[in-house]
């Protein structure tokens, strides 16, 4: 779903699928967290999906 919500926002992404890459894993795990999503917009970090979060990270970064 976030991966949606941002296409038809036009936003550009990277995503990174801890099923299939390691160092994605490892990461998420580092930042302390054990469940996906997790979608990082500048110095924010949101867990699941929040369109409310997702549009306020968004114009806190200037993306939007």
């Amino acid at each position: 779903m976030v991966k949606v919500y941002l296409s038809r926002k036009g936003i550009s992404f990277t995503e990174r699928n801890v099923s299939e890459d390691r160092e994605a894993l490892t990461t998420l795990l580092e930042m302390g967290y054990r469940t996906t999503p997790v979608t990082v917009i500048g110095e924010e970090r949101i867990v699941g999906y929040s369109t409310a979060q997702i549009d306020a990270a968004l114009a806190a970064a200037g993306a939007e």
